[in-house]
C-alpha cells in the first residue's frame, strides 16, 4: 500500500517573505500530490464549532502507558527475584526495568499527538469535500486529510505523522500511527437530532484502550465561562497630582463590537496564480458578497479604517499541480502608547487571521482557493456577529 504525502500548515500570521518560504517547503514536500478538492457537499461534521468544556471529558493524564516492563519470559522462573543493581535470578532474560528503544521520530510523534489529545482545540472549522477534509483550529493552523483509507504522510510542526482517514457512514475516522502497536483514533460524528459535534479520541496501546469524548457546539463563541457583565476593567488607585487611568472594555471580543462597515483589499496576483486560474476580481467579488450577506457595508479596494486583507501566493510543480498559500486578515488602525515613545502613535492591528495551503490540478484550483477564503471570511463574520450579541 502506497503512502501519500501532504503538508499541514501550523503557525502564526506570516509576512510575504515567510509565506514564500512556507510555500517553497510545500512544493518540496508535495511534489507527488495530485489531489483536487471536489465540489462541496453537505456534511454533518462540516462547519464552525466551539469546544463545550463543561460537557467534554478532559482527562489530563490520557495517553500511553510507559513501556518499562518487558513481556514475561516464555519459560523458567526468576527464582531469586529482583536483586540489587539489576541482578537477576535464574532467568537471563531482559532486565526488569529495561526501556524499549524508541526512535527520535517515534518520540516526537508520541509527544505531539499526546499533547493534542490532552489540549483539544477550543474552536474548530471543518471543511468537508468528497476528496479532502480540512480542519482549522482557532490559531489558523490547518490540517488536510484525504478519506481514502490509505496511509498518508503529514508534516505537522516538522514532525512526520502517518494517518489513515476513512468514512464510516456519516462518521469520519482518523487513525494516527504512533509506533508499533500504538495508535490514536479520532472519530468525528453527530448524534441524531443533535446540533453538537462529538469527537471521540481513543489511545490504542498493545490491545489496551483509553477513551475521552469532546463535545463541540455549533458556531464560534467569543465569550468565556465568566459572564461578560462580571468582567470589570482594571483600575489603578488614584494618587494626588496624577490623572485617572482610562478605562477600557476588557470583555472577550470587545474589539469586534460595533463593526458594521468593512473594507476589502485583495493583493495583486502573480502570473503563476493567473495561470492556475485565479482571478483577482473574482476573489474580491466572492468575498465582498460573503461580507454583504453577513450584513456589512463593504468598501471594495479599501484599506481604510477596518478592512479584510487577502494575499495569495501560488507556484506550479513540475507535475503541473498548482500550490497556493492563501491568507485572510482582519486589520484595523488604532493609536497606542508605546513605552519607548512620549506620545501616542498610529499602529496597524491584526484582529483575526486565518491561512492555509492547498494543492490541486489547475482546472479546480481557483475554485478551491476561493472556497477556502470564503470559509475564512465566513468565520470572521460569525465571530463579529457573536461579539455583537
Amino acid at each position: 500500500m502506497g503512502v501519500d504525502r501532504v503538508v499541514g500548515h501550523y503557525g502564526p500570521a506570516l509576512h510575504n517573505e515567510g509565506m514564500a518560504r512556507s510555500l517553497l517547503l510545500v512544493c518540496a514536500l508535495a511534489a507527488a500530490t495530485t489531489h483536487a478538492r471536489g465540489a462541496q457537499d453537505a456534511s454533518p461534521i462540516a462547519g464552525a464549532w466551539t469546544l463545550n468544556r463543561s460537557l467534554s471529558q478532559m482527562p489530563r493524564e490520557i495517553g500511553f502507558n510507559p513501556a518499562w516492563f518487558p513481556p514475561p519470559p516464555s519459560g523458567g522462573s526468576t527464582s531469586g527475584g529482583r536483586g540489587r543493581r539489576g541482578s537477576r535470578g535464574g532467568n537471563a532474560g531482559a532486565a526488569p526495568f529495561s526501556v524499549p528503544r524508541e526512535s527520535y521520530d517515534d518520540a516526537r510523534r508520541l509527544q505531539l499527538l499526546t499533547a493534542e489529545a490532552r489540549n483539544p482545540p477550543a474552536r474548530l472549522i471543518i471543511v468537508d469535500t468528497p476528496a479532502a477534509v480540512t480542519m482549522t483550529n482557532e490559531l489558523g493552523q490547518s490540517r488536510v486529510l484525504h478519506p481514502t483509507a490509505r496511509d498518508e504522510a503529514i508534516d505537522v510542526a516538522r514532525v512526520p505523522l502517518i494517518a489513515a482517514t476513512n468514512r464510516d457512514g456519516d462518521r469520519l475516522v482518523v487513525l494516527y500511527r504512533v509506533e508499533q502497536d500504538r495508535e490514536i483514533r479520532y472519530t468525528y460524528s453527530r448524534a441524531p437530532n443533535s446540533p453538537q459535534l462529538f469527537v471521540d479520541v481513543e489511545f490504542l496501546d498493545h490491545g489496551n484502550s483509553e477513551k475521552a469524548r469532546r463535545v463541540y457546539d455549533p458556531g464560534v463563541a467569543t465569550e468565556t465561562n465568566t459572564p461578560a457583565a462580571a468582567v470589570a476593567p482594571p483600575t489603578v488607585p488614584a494618587s494626588s497630582g496624577s490623572k485617572q487611568p482610562e478605562t477600557f472594555d476588557a470583555r472577550p471580543g470587545a474589539e469586534l463590537r460595533g463593526l458594521k462597515s468593512l473594507g476589502i483589499l485583495v493583493e495583486d496576483l502573480s502570473a503563476q496564480a493567473v495561470a492556475c486560474g485565479l482571478n483577482h476580481d473574482s476573489i474580491e467579488t466572492a468575498l465582498s458578497k460573503r461580507l454583504a450577506d453577513g450584513g456589512f457595508t463593504v468598501r471594495r479596494n479599501s484599506d481604510e479604517d477596518t478592512y479584510v486583507y487577502v494575499n495569495v501566493m501560488t507556484t506550479t510543480l513540475p507535475t503541473g499541480t498548482c500550490v497556493s498559500r492563501y491568507d485572510a486578515f482582519l486589520y484595523t488602525h488604532a493609536t497606542a502608547n508605546m513605552t519607548y515613545r512620549d506620545q501616542p502613535v498610529l499602529v496597524q492591528v491584526s484582529l483575526i487571521h486565518r491561512g492555509g495551503i492547498g494543492s490541486s490540478a489547475p482546472v479546480g484550483h481557483a475554485a478551491a482557493v476561493t472556497r477556502g477564503l470564503e470559509d475564512y471570511v465566513g468565520l470572521f463574520v460569525s465571530q463579529i456577529r457573536d461579539a455583537n450579541k
